[in-house]
């Protein structure tokens, strides 16, 4: 205690805030690493006896990571991935080689992205091969040191898995589990996921040559650690320059995590999302309102933060339609109701809105049907509707399926919001959801 004495200092307060800042903002930004992952401590021990098996004995594995998102798949095996690489033999000789389904959305780029991060560029030169596997078995064979055993183990790590399955006859995860399971170079094979199902998505083929290990990480956070780890993240640690600045800050968080407008703000993005990437982003938004005049988080900034957060798309786009768009997502709205949210097309859509125009509407002028087929089509550009039908090539326009993206809540709020809407196109939704 008397050591924090001796060095005891004090900062202005604008310097304070601009540490503060900036320890802060590092937090939410870089995602470090915890020491080691909590709350899940045998997925830690299976997967990490699974990974030293391939790195240190040579032998090959497939394994898949399954959870929501935000759930800790990635921390986990980055966590893992650490430890590993901090033994000096593994680190030599193991070799990460990390793709996304995202990213790499075919098998061609897939490939080319395996022999960018395996170096093996100059040695695949201009060789032509005949098939993929031709091409996979030509890049392991390159990473022998001499004979078979003395292979350098490589870790596929597939982000977004389910995104593979999806490639043209599942080429590349057949080859890779095909090489993981005959054991012709020493692989694992780890897969992320948020799919529950993704094993149905497999060709038999290739589920046959799954090992079929699945890890399952199900967030099992409670609010009461949700909050805690809110104050956790808000909190200066000890080594802060100005003592007195650290231990007022400190008791501001702590104030400002029980007072009642935080805690039901925070419950509910607990309730949305238990992502700490989506919590960090609101912490951020909540601190840039911190400034020398202002020297402390406040619980309306975390609401207003939580606004910002929150803020739907989809429904503020709705507010730039022009009245003549409105009316066709009210049709289509009322159309959702009768054949409850069966697809519809153009055409049932137009004749929903000439019986409006014909019964209830005196403020809407009657469009020609060239000009509603151009609004039509500028809601399909939008997203607010999607096509159903996956060949369109032989069906005409006005016949093509389609299905609303918005809910009954979004327009109704959109219409509240949309400046001077007419009084009768309003009754007309209302009659609609009625």
């Amino acid at each position: 205690m008397s050591k924090r004495k001796v060095k005891e200092t004090h900062m202005p307060v604008g310097e304070c805030i601009s540490q503060v800042q900036m320890i802060l903002r590092e937090r939410f930004c870089h995602q470090r690493l915890p020491e080691k992952p909590v709350g899940m401590e045998s997925q830690h021990k299976h997967l990490l006896e699974l990974l030293r098996r391939t790195a240190v004995h040579g032998e090959s594995n497939s394994v898949l990571i399954v959870g929501p998102r935000g759930s800790g798949k990635t921390m986990l095996l980055n966590c893992i991935l650490r430890e590993l690489l901090e033994v000096k033999d593994i680190n030599k000789n193991v070799l990460p080689v990390h793709l996304n389904g995202l990213l790499q959305t075919d098998d061609r780029i897939a490939l080319k992205e395996i022999t960018r991060q395996l170096n093996l560029e100059n040695v695949v030169g201009d060789k032509v091969f005949g098939s993929f596997a031709e091409n996979l078995a030509f890049l392991l064979e390159a990473l022998k040191k001499g004979d078979r055993s003395s292979s350098r183990p490589v870790l596929f790590i597939l982000d977004e898995f389910d995104l593979f399955a999806h490639h043209k006859n599942q080429t590349l995860l057949y080859n890779l589990l095909d090489v993981s399971q005959s054991a012709q170079a020493p692989i694992a094979v780890i897969g992320l996921t948020c799919r529950l199902d993704v094993l149905e998505l497999l060709e038999k083929r290739v589920k046959s040559r799954f090992s079929h290990r699945q890890i399952h990480l199900l967030s099992s956070l409670s609010f009461i650690q949700y909050l805690d780890n809110v104050r956790s993240q808000l909190s200066l640690p000890q080594d802060f320059p100005d003592t007195k600045f650290h231990d007022e800050w400190n008791d501001g968080i702590k104030t400002l995590c029980e007072d009642q407008l935080v805690v039901d703000v925070l419950q509910r993005h607990y309730n949305s999302s238990k992502d700490f990437r989506f919590l960090h982003l609101l912490l951020m938004l909540a601190l840039s309102r911190v400034s020398a005049s202002k020297p402390a988080i406040k619980p309306t900034d975390l609401l207003e933060a939580s606004r910002v957060c929150m803020v739907d798309s989809k429904a503020n786009i709705l507010h730039g339609l022009s009245i003549l768009e409105l009316c066709l997502i009210i049709a289509m709205k009322h159309l959702n109701d009768i054949y409850e949210g069966e697809p519809f097309n153009f055409q049932m859509v137009h004749n929903e809105f000439k019986k409006f125009l014909q019964r209830k509407s005196h403020s809407i002028h009657n469009f020609d049907k060239p000009v509603v087929i151009k609004a039509f089509e500028h809601l399909q550009q939008l997203e607010l509707i999607r096509s159903m039908d996956s060949s369109t090539a032989k069906i005409q326009k006005e016949y093509q399926l389609v299905k609303l993206m918005l809910d009954h809540s979004q327009i109704m709020e959109a219409l509240q919001k949309y400046p001077q809407c007419p009084t009768d196109v309003k009754q007309w939704a209302m009659s609609a959801f009625g």
